[in-house]
């Protein structure tokens, strides 16, 4: 599997999330910096790491969306290859209009960092065949912008056409429904709020990111 991940000035889970995909490939992903114009070739999955791109100015993701990288990134999601979005990875996507909807800030006001709950609601993607059906994990957040929006026609769309992928089991940031993460309707872009690359090794605190990656793998 030939990876690459994206990195922007603020991002901070970009190494956290190329140890996850190098443990579960054997190989090493490419760090792609934003400014770059070309993704390297023959790649499988490109991931947007989590983070603070740009310190959230604006809004967050807004100023990653508008970076050069961004345009080959959505040819390649146009394309098939799949896109993996965490945290600040899962706003970039909202913003370039990959997935619909919007992160805005959570509903307490004040940032969640924590280990959540989540349900799988869909275990039939690319991102999530080696869950079970409506199993029960456990994947840490951490983010001050993670409340889900959008209007209820959007949100009845991606309910009937099961693109909810993730819920989290109570209500940790206001999110629309508790949705935790979706994917878009082609199947090959995932956006999630959760950091399942922090949650591949029991030493670190639990393992139940890992069959996420290994799903990609299979």
């Amino acid at each position: 599997m030939q990876s690459a991940v994206i990195v922007f000035p603020g991002s901070n889970c970009d190494r956290d999330m190329a140890v996850a995909l190098e443990t579960i490939s054997g190989n090493k992903p490419h760090m792609v910096w934003h400014g770059d114009s070309e993704l390297p070739s023959g790649l499988d999955i490109i991931a947007i790491p989590g983070g603070f791109s740009y310190g959230d100015y604006l809004r967050s993701g807004a100023m990653a969306s508008r970076s050069s990288i961004i345009k080959p990134v959505i040819e390649a999601a146009n394309r098939g290859v799949k896109i993996l979005g965490v945290c600040n990875g899962f706003q970039i996507l909202t913003e370039t209009g990959l997935l619909p909807g919007a992160l805005m800030r959570n509903s307490n006001i004040n940032f969640v960092c924590k280990d959540a709950e989540l349900e799988v609601t869909n275990n039939t993607t690319v991102f999530t065949s080696r869950y079970a059906k409506n199993e029960s994990i456990s994947i840490p957040v951490a983010h001050h912008d993670g409340n889900f929006f959008a209007d209820s026609e959007t949100l009845d769309r991606l309910e009937n056409e099961a693109r909810v992928v993730f819920r989290y089991r109570s209500d940790i940031n206001g999110s629309s429904r508790n949705i935790a993460g979706i994917i878009n309707e082609a199947g090959n872009v995932l956006g999630m709020m959760p950091h399942p690359e922090r949650a591949i090794d029991a030493k670190h605190g639990g393992t139940d990111g890992l069959a996420l990656f290994e799903s990609l793998l299979n």
